[in-house]
């Protein structure tokens, strides 16, 4: 089954990719291997949720921020990808969750986005993952979330790579004269 026709069957709408907030981007390719900047929480137009969790959260608050986070990040590979099919697994998530220093459940909150991958996109949404508790994350955020991806096909082929490597076609076929000899030459051919 095609990953667009399984958001629709979850009744999933991505959002746009959010812009990165300071000098960096949102994902790296190497290889076949997509790195994702990490990524957080909240829906556009909603308030930034800020807060702990196991204080100002409970563990299935946490929980559903994952999963939103997750989203995002869908919404970064789709962006960065342009087919989520092009998905072959995700490899590696790291969990980070904004906690109290006794909270001990940050698998449980980071499940919201394992499950999320898994039910997106079935086996090969199947990942290693590490959830680990913070004293704090940027902006006060409840959970950030860091992907790694295996792609199909070669990284000329993905839309970002097609629109940055436009210019440097342009660049790299500069017309040249060709020298006087030369022009001699291919007259004498002709005749």
């Amino acid at each position: 089954m095609k990953t667009e026709q399984r958001l629709k069957e979850l009744g999933i709408e991505l959002a746009k990719a959010t812009s990165p907030m300071a000098n960096y981007v949102n994902a790296v390719r190497t290889g076949n291997l997509l790195y994702l900047a990490g990524k957080g929480p909240g829906l556009p137009g909603k308030p930034l949720p800020t807060g702990k969790v196991g204080r100002d959260f409970t563990v299935e608050d946490g929980y559903v921020h994952a999963r939103e986070t997750g989203l995002n990040l869908i919404a970064v590979m789709k962006a960065e990808l342009g087919d989520l099919d092009r998905v072959k697994r995700i490899v590696k998530v790291l969990g980070m969750v904004n906690a109290t220093p006794e909270f001990g459940n940050q698998p449980e909150v980071i499940n919201g986005c394992s499950d999320l991958f898994v039910e997106v996109f079935g086996d090969r949404g199947r990942h290693a993952r590490s959830a680990v508790g913070l004293g704090s994350l940027p902006r006060g955020i409840p959970v950030e979330i860091e992907v790694i991806v295996e792609v199909e096909g070669d990284a000329a082929s993905t839309p970002r790579a097609a629109v940055a490597a436009k210019p440097a076609a342009k660049k790299a076929a500069p017309k040249t004269k060709a020298a006087p000899k030369a022009k001699k030459a291919a007259k004498k051919k002709k005749r």
